[in-house]
């Protein structure tokens, strides 16, 4: 218990620092060309320009935070100082905990989420790098169509794996029809975007605003006995949790 304390509390301290870095490196580096070359601009014009991204992000930034925590454990640190959660970060540690056989939001899954997704960040920095050394030499073979075309899926195939991963469940606790968590969210985003089209530009807002409705569909669901805790004993038998 002593070494798990001394672990969180090294965790937390470390990417507080590593955190507060990457945001004074973020900012710092801007000023300091700014300084150099004197050219700051002015503060109506930064805010002008910022304020639609910042009314987009800030909500979306937040949701972020709130929902996928649970499942990055002390990942969380390291995943939003480099970022691509969505595309990258979120696939890469559940698919590392489906590997690894451990359940979210437990010890076993904190190590095994954490290693992976450093891991993942490293394999990033090394193919960023030699994607810009090749990018010249590879640009004739980058331009054909049939490239263009299938880069064009790599996004929609990590999402399709990522669902994949969702109705698959590991470990000896299980959810019973946890799927139906998704029907009510799903329905009221359809028909917002059917009502009120404009809100397709306010996606931070409107992920921010599913979380607790999903939150009580999750709860009500589970007081009316749909949704159920059930254990898997080494037969493969389903038990009820009391």
């Amino acid at each position: 218990m002593q070494d798990d304390k001394k672990y969180i509390d090294s965790i937390h301290r470390l990417g507080r620092i590593g955190s507060v870095g990457a945001i004074l490196f973020m900012i710092g580096i801007p000023i300091i060309m700014c300084t150099i070359y004197n050219c700051f601009p002015e503060m109506s014009t930064v805010f002008q320009a910022g304020g639609g991204l910042l009314a987009m992000f800030v909500p979306t930034a937040l949701s972020e935070v709130i929902s996928y925590a649970p499942i990055l454990g002390s990942a969380s640190y390291i995943t939003f100082i480099t970022g691509n959660v969505m595309n990258l970060k979120l696939p890469v540690a559940i698919s590392a905990q489906q590997i690894a056989g451990v359940e979210a939001n437990t010890p076993e899954s904190d190590a095994v989420t954490t290693m992976a997704i450093a891991l993942s960040s490293l394999e990033t920095i090394i193919i960023i790098t030699v994607g810009v050394l090749l990018l010249k030499p590879l640009q004739p073979i980058l331009s054909l169509e049939s490239v263009k075309t299938a880069t064009s899926y790599m996004v929609p195939a990590l999402f399709g794996g990522l669902i994949l991963g969702i109705f698959k469940q590991n470990g000896k606790v299980r959810i019973k029809n946890k799927n139906l968590i998704g029907v009510l969210p799903t329905i009221l985003v359809i028909a917002g975007l059917v009502i009120f089209p404009g809100i397709k530009a306010k996606q931070g807002f409107v992920l921010l605003g599913m979380i607790p409705v999903t939150v009580l569909w999750a709860y009500l669901l589970w007081k009316k006995g749909v949704i159920k805790q059930i254990m898997i004993d080494d037969n493969g038998n389903e038990k009820p949790m009391e």
